[in-house]
């Protein structure tokens, strides 16, 4: 294979960015030779601005058609996982759109068909291409930091009008998204905080949902997440403040590092905390700490077009993947557990996770759904009355 043939699943703003990519040679080794999508106006879309592309409006007709190696993927979260499934059926190699579903046994699912079928499985996690995340995890993985104390990340600058959630109507409703906040704007930090942390043990969470908005899911989120070896940390997000915080402290055996504004800063401890406090008599004091920037590419990297890349050479020389699909369902435990232990008013278990649970306790959110009761309405002509 000289070049991968490459079908994009859905054409919204993803998925016609992918396409554009591709079609300009933005991306070596890959050709655009097929695109899907349910909208009639979208495959008009299509048509006008890649003449030369065959357009298909099932999936299934895409997959079957022998025109495409690859596919990614890039419509609504529950779409993700029966979609990378068939196509992994057919023999094709997939990329998937963040997240990697909605809920833990869809992807778990999605996982064993991608490993059945022995073809390159990869994830949009365009964040790990970003050099300050990168740096962050190789000085974590170099023991540059030492022990890891305390990670707290806020991230509040995700402001979304209401204009936002009623643009479209599979947004924000357990039915059509699957969630809020956590489902849409975090994969990417949380996927980036198991990345570079770990898995958390036990997670506790507090959840306001349609606290700013005239919505059903979540819009403000406070997590306290557990490790076993002692770390703790705290994940704050919300899309209901302005302008808002994006900043994120490591406290660690060799001082702190703050990452804000695509900068890393770190106050390093002359020697260890641990072995200060081992040695020091005095009853006040602290390790001396020299102020050091880390200086990293600021430019944020490749991201959409830097996993596309390394898809394609996955798939062409063999190149290991920065985001393999499979660690998607990683990052969505997290999501899932905060979401869990918001609803139950308890701890999550990571290690043992309830996903039959979790399946049944989103099944009854989305019965009672604001999408569920208006086609309720719209069937028995009482709609409006809602």
């Amino acid at each position: 294979m000289e070049k991968v043939r490459m079908g994009v699943i859905g054409l919204g703003n993803m998925g016609t960015t992918h396409a554009h990519n591709i079609a300009k040679g933005k991306i070596p080794g890959m050709e655009l030779s097929a695109i899907c999508d349910i909208a009639k106006g979208r495959r008009e879309y299509a048509s006008e601005h890649f003449p030369a592309v065959k357009v298909f409006e099932h999936a299934q007709d895409l997959f079957e058609s022998g025109l495409v190696d690859a596919v990614v993927i890039s419509v609504p979260h529950y779409d993700h996982p029966p979609l990378a499934v068939s196509a992994f059926a057919h023999g094709l190699h997939v990329l998937t759109e963040k997240p990697a579903g909605v809920y833990t046994k869809q992807v778990l699912q999605m996982n064993e068909a991608a490993k059945q079928s022995g073809k390159v499985f990869g994830i949009m996690y365009n964040q790990r291409t970003n050099p300050v995340y990168q740096k962050i995890k190789e000085m974590i993985e170099s023991g540059q930091l030492g022990g890891l104390k305390r990670v707290t990340w806020i991230i509040t600058d995700w402001y979304r009008p209401q204009a936002y959630h009623d643009s479209c109507t599979w947004r924000s409703t357990w039915k059509t998204e699957g969630g809020g906040t956590l489902i849409n704007q975090n994969p990417h930090q949380l996927d980036l905080w198991q990345w570079m942390f770990g898995m958390p043990d036990k997670i506790m969470s507090f959840c306001s949902f349609g606290r700013y908005y005239d919505i059903e899911v979540e819009d403000d989120v406070t997590a306290y997440l557990q490790y076993d070896n002692g770390m703790t940390g705290v994940y704050i997000t919300s899309t209901g403040e302005a302008p808002g915080t994006n900043r994120l402290e490591i406290a660690c055996d060799m001082g702190q590092v703050i990452v804000e504004g695509n900068q890393i800063l770190f106050k390093r401890n002359v020697e260890s905390e641990r072995e200060f406090n081992q040695r020091f008599t005095g009853i006040f004091g602290k390790p001396e700490w020299w102020r050091c920037e880390v200086l990293v590419n600021a430019d944020g990297g490749q991201q959409h077009i830097g996993i596309l890349k390394n898809f394609a050479q996955a798939i062409l020389k063999g190149t290991p993947l920065l985001a393999p699909g499979e660690e998607g369902i990683r990052g969505l435990t997290i999501s899932n557990a905060i979401h869990y232990s918001a609803w139950t008013h308890g701890w999550a278990d990571l290690n043992h996770f309830p996903h039959e649970e979790f399946y049944s306790l989103l099944q009854e959110k989305i019965k009672n759904s604001k999408v569920v009761k208006k086609e309720i309405q719209r069937t028995t002509g009482t709609e409006g009355t809602y």
